[in-house]
């Protein structure tokens, strides 16, 4: 029994210990692991015009500090990433993925090129996601879609090539979807209908091809629709009609039939 209560006893030593180094470990690590995976962006930066990241993102000062970076007031983790315009070429390490706390990622106005790693898809908290006007010039990653708190994605000019995703149909939260200038083929999938939070949908000049769906005109928010230079045909659904907060609607330059409906000429 004496040998039993002893080992009880050191095997709760032992848990008490492991719980005490897993927190302070932890706690040590989370703005560690932020610093690491923004310095492994730096590091795969092969161009940087006006130094920004070269003599800001520097060790000798905190990474809430650094230019483009915002850190949380509770956790002290990074929340903001936006480097938008920095003229910046490079790619994206899947080290990215590991900034958890991250709600607003802004890449547009650079020359990132590569694949955008699957890692990304840890960024559960993202509701901000901007890749516009970059060279990554591959497919719209499936991944995206386990997204699920974004509000604004923007893909535009982007040299996407394949289809629009039926699986972006599960980002219940998104207001906006910015698809503008890319190479898609394929239909505006029916998925689409699912976003009633949509505010704003546009596809426009990306050689997308069959008919308008129906399903749209349950994204009964939406102010901003613009379709135009495609190569869409048939008839502009009836459902359309459904949008009665719509102000700015552009299908031109495509192989549309039929009258815009009723209820939406004033």
């Amino acid at each position: 029994m004496e040998t039993n209560h002893s080992l009880c006893i050191l095997f709760m030593a032992f848990f008490v210990q492991f719980l005490v180094f897993s927190f302070v470990g932890a706690k040590q690590t989370n703005i560690i692991t932020d610093q690491q995976a923004l310095l492994a962006l730096k590091a795969h930066i092969t161009h940087d015009p006006s130094n920004l990241l070269a003599t800001n993102w520097s060790t000798t000062t905190s990474v809430c500090n650094w230019i483009g970076i915002r850190c949380g007031a509770r956790h002290h983790r990074v929340t903001i990433l936006d480097i938008s315009s920095f003229n910046l070429t490079g790619i994206i390490p899947p080290q990215l993925g590991n900034l958890s706390f991250l709600t607003i990622l802004g890449f547009q106005n650079n020359s990132f090129y590569g694949s955008l790693p699957d890692e990304l898809a840890q960024l559960r908290r993202l509701k901000y996601l901007d890749f516009s006007y970059n060279n990554f010039n591959l497919q719209i990653p499936l991944w995206l879609a386990s997204l699920t708190k974004l509000q604004f994605l923007g893909l535009n000019e982007i040299k996407f090539s394949g289809t629009i995703p039926q699986s972006l149909g599960n980002l219940s939260s998104l207001q906006q979807l910015h698809l503008d200038y890319n190479q898609l083929s394929g239909a505006i999938p029916k998925e689409i209908g699912q976003l009633t939070q949509l505010k704003e949908i546009r596809i426009g000049h990306s050689r997308l091809q069959g008919e308008i769906p129906g399903e749209l005109g349950n994204c009964t928010r939406l102010e901003l629709l613009t379709f135009q230079n495609n190569q869409l045909t048939g008839s502009i659904p009836k459902d359309i009609g459904n949008l009665i907060q719509l102000t700015n609607m552009h299908l031109d330059d495509n192989n549309l039939q039929g009258a815009i409906p009723k209820e939406m000429v004033t």
